[in-house]
């Protein structure tokens, strides 16, 4: 009999659902009935830049700590050990550059849509192209953490799939459309608390079930699923401490440096203080949030580590795997199931409502605002919900097209941020850091970026060979049984590293700890040339993709014509290089063409004006600005901002 004929949700179980879903729409309804009720484009967008710390730290780690984690994290360590959780290292730089780097150039520069930066260093067609690269990255993962949640529905209750995935999209439409940032940032605080307390709930009583923790550490680590730190330079290896520690301050970047819906939440911050200090809160957060995931897949290891629980998980997919071990463990436990469903629901709603907001932000404030620069206030207001609106009925189609894919959702993620995500960090870097970059190089480079991104990840889908081989670990349990979709990537490992001496056929599922005595090691089978190069982990993409944006933007540029720093526009560059050379004399730095300190250079509202950036300042924010900005000559060092 399917193991998944017998779970069922009870009436506590739907009322915990619906009681989310309800919570998430009144929030939304209050803020769309309080104070100025959504009038204004910088109350719907910028939620009047009157947030503070902790509700922007907290929707900052909702906005990417979605379904696609909560669901495909615990798979990831159930197959292939605890060596992802090296991705914690990546967060202290991926989150210290945000915080000291990009958020002062952003802050000061009073933006509303990240993008403007790029007409402001570059130019507008840089904008635009920036712009749509964007739209692109997040209409597509739109579809991914829509459908994921939905799809873990109807695994273990049946419910109608495409029921709820309309569900899902229609309700996070409709507070996000109603209450506008303010009520996104703060459901997002509410949908944390349930995600957290979900991921809880299934680890104390899953640890229970399992004989205690003495026993889950027992199999786990006769399992081989306790992982060290692996130094392989091999950037084909799916996981190693290289791929996390290094790829992954790339992939950190390109989602908490750069990104819009990131960006956004920065900037409704009271001050700049704040905003930075929301970046410092989200680091322990987000470490906790990856603790309680790996923890679960461990959990879950522990449960299904032996020959008596062959049948229970042998025909799921890696994405069915962790909705079956919750409703498994927890079936007898009435409305625990449903605290879980509702905490990947939270997840899921928290990101797709920060996307719709920041799709509706950079549409107007990029693309219809430069060319109907006449729109009165509340009609720009009234355009951005129904922007909001339309993105939010644009998801339900990708969610179709999400249904198509075969990879685990947390690899097709990380595929999609690495593929666009990467570009994107390259051109904002390449403004940033290099002030001879121009236009055509900009733009040169953005170009090859993604060409090289969707080289290599098409290449990766086609051959199927992205990230490597799966780990094999030497299982010392009895027996652990794997979906389909594993076996098969043991399968091709076991091809490549090993052949049998003794025996013709080997049958995955029933793998033993004898295997280590059966095989040998043989290196023949390894991908070659451009095998090779498709075989690159997916953890690596930003990275590739940045640097090649980088390379080839400096190229063009200095075969153009490169720009000299007095024709770039104050306030967009960041002193890095004349951080790195403070041993050079300041002459030769200059001529050298390193930047001089953002608190050196004002950026003039004329600039801003002609290029649709509101430079508006609160008495709080021109008190900051003119203590930072001071009036005489100072040393470089009293001033200089440093990661």
């Amino acid at each position: 009999m399917d193991p998944l004929e017998r779970m069922h949700f009870t009436t506590i179980d739907y009322v915990i659902f619906a009681l989310l879903l309800v919570a998430s729409m009144g929030i939304g309804l209050y803020y769309a009935l309080s104070g100025d009720r959504q009038r204004t484009t910088q109350e719907f967008l910028l939620a009047d830049r009157s947030m503070s710390c902790l509700p922007v730290s907290l929707s900052l780690i909702a906005t990417f700590q979605s379904a696609v984690a909560i669901v495909g994290v615990p798979a990831e360590i159930y197959t292939h050990g605890t060596q992802y959780w090296f991705i914690g290292c990546a967060y202290i730089l991926g989150l210290l550059i945000p915080a000291h780097v990009f958020i002062p150039v952003f802050y000061r520069l009073h933006l509303t849509s990240a993008y403007q930066y790029l007409e402001l260093r570059f130019s507008k067609p840089v904008r635009i192209c920036g712009t749509l690269t964007f739209i692109f990255q997040t209409v597509i993962y739109m579809g991914v953490c829509v459908y994921t949640p939905a799809l873990a529905l109807n695994a273990v209750t049946g419910f109608d799939l495409w029921g709820a995935v309309l569900a899902t999209g229609l309700v996070c439409t409709l507070y996000t459309t109603l209450g506008g940032l303010k009520a996104v940032i703060w459901t997002d605080v509410f949908q944390t608390i349930v995600m957290f307390a979900g991921q809880l709930a299934v680890i104390v009583v899953g640890v229970q079930q399992t004989g205690g923790l003495a026993e889950v550490w027992r199999k786990v680590w006769e399992g081989n699923r306790i992982s060290g730190i692996d130094l392989n330079p091999d950037p084909t290896e799916r996981y190693t401490f290289w791929t996390l520690g290094v790829g992954g301050i790339f992939l950190m970047l390109s989602l908490y440096g750069v990104n819009q819906a990131q960006v956004q939440r920065y900037l409704s911050s009271k001050t700049e203080r704040e905003a930075i200090m929301s970046c410092y809160m989200v680091f322990p957060f987000l470490q906790v949030a990856l603790a309680l995931s790996c923890v679960m897949g461990l959990v879950m290891f522990a449960r299904y580590c032996g020959e008596d629980q062959f049948h229970k998980i042998g025909n799921l997919s890696k994405n069915e795997m962790v909705l079956y071990f919750v409703m498994d463990m927890l079936q007898d436990l009435p409305g625990l199931s449903g605290l879980f469903i509702a905490c990947v629901f939270s997840a899921a709603l928290s990101t797709i409502s920060s996307a719709f907001n920041s799709l509706a932000t950079v549409t107007l404030e990029d693309l219809i605002k430069p060319h109907c620069s006449s729109m009165t206030e509340a009609r720009a207001t009234l355009l951005s919900k129904g922007l909001a609106c339309s993105y939010g009925l644009m998801c339900l189609a990708m969610a179709y097209l999400t249904h198509l894919m075969s990879d685990s959702v947390l690899q097709a993620a990380f595929k999609i941020f690495g593929m666009v995500g990467g570009p994107l960090l390259g051109i904002f870097c390449l403004g940033m850091f290099f002030p001879w970059a121009n236009s055509t190089g900009a733009l040169a480079g953005l170009g090859s970026g993604l060409v090289m991104a969707f080289w290599v990840g098409i290449g990766s889908i086609v051959t199927r060979t992205s990230g490597g081989p799966a780990a094999v670990s030497h299982f010392n349990c009895t027996a652990v049984q794997l979906s389909e979709n594993i076996t098969t990537a043991i399968g091709t490992a076991l091809n490549s590293t090993a052949v049998p001496t003794s025996t013709s056929r080997f049958r995955l599922s029933q793998l033993k700890c004898t295997y280590e005595s059966n095989y040998r090691p043989l290196h023949a089978f390894q991908p070659m040339g451009l095998q090779r190069f498709y075989s690159l982990s997916f953890m690596w993409y930003s990275a590739l993709s940045s640097f090649t944006v980088v390379i080839t933007g400096l190229i063009v540029s200095f075969l153009t014509g490169p720009m000299k720093e007095e024709d770039v526009t104050p306030g967009t560059l960041y002193p890095l290089l004349g951080n790195m050379l403070f041993f050079v004399p300041d002459n030769l730095k200059q001529n050298l063409c390193c930047a001089t300190p953002l608190e050196h250079r004002e950026c003039p509202p004329a600039q801003h004006k002609e290029n649709n950036v509101q430079a508006v300042y609160t008495e709080e924010e021109e008190e900051e600005r003119l203590n930072f900005l001071p009036t005489s000559p100072t040393p470089v060092t009293e001033h200089e901002t440093t990661v």
